[in-house]
């Protein structure tokens, strides 16, 4: 087994990291979204050519999350549209071609005030990223660690349910980016300048 490689820097972030209780909204892969039921958010799990996943930490609360959020106006109902969008902002990522994994029932309706609704999950290609600033929208500033897709769920805290997600991003990932199987187990920040992480063709 690969050992995981961090910098003592990232170790001592990794040490304040605060896991979100589970939701428990039911994990629906592969299956297209009902019409009835509205789309409320999009989210993403972004791969690096190495099979990791970028990952967003709130040094303020240390709270991980994956690159999305919800759908504006501006996106004209598409969650791919929403997560290019959101990376952008939360990540100054851009992004390739999204690819639909499926969707979480949210019979609650936290993200629709109250009313059932769907938060998509998508899996695509990070593209690069930008000088790191904060998410216009909320003002956090993000580190931005790229991960292996288990390791980003264990900082998650999804459990086995998360793990479930993360096995059917990676499985499009492989057949669709050409990405490993076993992704790189090195914890690697990305740098405050900006790169480019997944370079096309």
């Amino acid at each position: 087994m690969q050992r995981i490689e961090y910098s003592a820097e990232i170790a001592e972030l990794l040490g304040r990291i605060r896991r979100r209780p589970a939701a428990g909204w039911p994990w629906r892969p592969a299956e297209e979204v009902p019409p009835w039921l509205p789309v409320k958010q999009s989210w993403g799990w972004l791969f690096a050519p190495d099979g990791r996943v970028l990952t967003l930490v709130n040094p303020k609360d240390g709270v991980v999350s994956l690159p999305g959020g919800s759908l504006e106006a501006e996106d004209g109902g598409d969650p791919g549209a929403a997560l290019a969008r959101e990376a952008g902002e939360e990540a100054q990522a851009v992004i390739g071609p999204a690819h639909y994994l499926g969707y979480l029932y949210d019979r609650i309706g936290s993200a629709n005030n109250g009313n059932e609704c769907a938060r998509v999950r998508m899996a695509a290609a990070l593209r690069s990223v930008g000088p790191s600033r904060p998410d216009p929208a909320s003002g956090r500033h993000y580190r931005r660690l790229l991960v292996a897709p288990g390791l980003a769920v264990e900082l998650l805290g999804w459990g086995t349910p998360g793990l479930r997600q993360a096995r059917a991003a990676v499985r499009v990932a492989v057949e669709r980016l050409g990405v490993p199987a076993a992704a790189n187990e090195v914890i690697e920040e990305l740098p405050m300048g900006g790169c480019v992480v997944f370079p096309e063709g």
